[in-house]
């Protein structure tokens, strides 16, 4: 192998995956020397893990010596789409969130012209901010709306500010009394995948609580678009300062 930097786990194994993952973006298959130029692995060294791919159907052999992906990648593929539950991802970052603000925190996803609440956890308070799954919204109000469509290419000044800083606030605008702060969650490929929301009463929302839970909601994006095969590098820390918050008293 040309490229000396540690991997963790197996080293034949991160060598078969490397291969794989240079088809991404070779629909019509690949050369050796291609996959060579790809991977940085000897000709030898991937003839010798081709056969591996070949024998268990990961990849085929074309008639004048290519490559292309074979048909267990796509079972492979049907198969994580069968068992894929965002629940079981988002729940473990929501109740974290709501567990370090004491607030609700919620996912959306887009539904047409309207945003849908797909998943809420929320504590036991005398007041709180009521949301409800299932419950749809158009999407231009409130944060986690207009974070799904800033990400979903919306043009704009306000899109444009939302797409710098990864985040948007709301207040006062679903509900009177509501007040929200919302991040977007990335899948592969950079997918918008959903947005995270989370939401409190106006009367306790100032610009101390909005420093202490911009952080966490921002740090709930990066775990979940992780957990989801996504690139957080946007939703991390410094956050870009109030250039799209609303008007905070102190």
């Amino acid at each position: 192998m040309k490229s000396t930097n540690p991997e963790p786990g197996v080293a034949s194994v991160n060598r078969a995956l490397a291969i794989l993952q240079a088809f991404e973006n070779s629909v019509e298959g690949m050369s050796l020397t291609e996959m060579s130029a790809a991977t940085g692995l000897y000709h030898s060294t991937i003839l010798r893990i081709c056969e591996s791919l070949l024998h268990h159907g990961y990849l085929r052999r074309l008639e004048e010596g290519r490559f292309k992906l074979g048909p267990t990648p796509f079972y492979l593929g049907m198969l994580y789409q069968e068992s894929f539950r965002l629940w079981d991802h988002a729940s473990p970052v929501l109740r974290e969130l709501v567990r370090a603000t004491g607030e609700t925190a919620a996912i959306y996803i887009r539904d047409g012209d309207h945003r849908v609440c797909l998943h809420r956890m929320t504590q036991p308070r005398s007041v709180r901010m009521h949301v409800r799954e299932g419950e749809r919204v158009e999407l231009e109000k409130g944060a986690a709306g207009r974070v799904i469509l800033a990400f979903s290419g919306k043009r704009g000044r306000t899109y444009d500010q939302i797409r710098q800083a990864h985040y948007a606030v709301s207040l006062a605008e679903r509900r009177s009394e509501t007040a929200a702060i919302a991040c977007p969650v990335f899948g592969v490929k950079q997918s918008l995948i959903c947005s995270i929301s989370l939401g409190m009463p106006l009367f306790r929302f100032n610009k101390k609580r909005f420093d202490e839970s911009l952080p966490l909601v921002m740090q709930a994006g990066v775990a979940l678009s992780e957990r989801l095969g996504g690139n957080a590098e946007g939703l991390m820390p410094p956050y870009t300062a109030s250039v799209i918050t609303p008007t905070i008293s102190s």
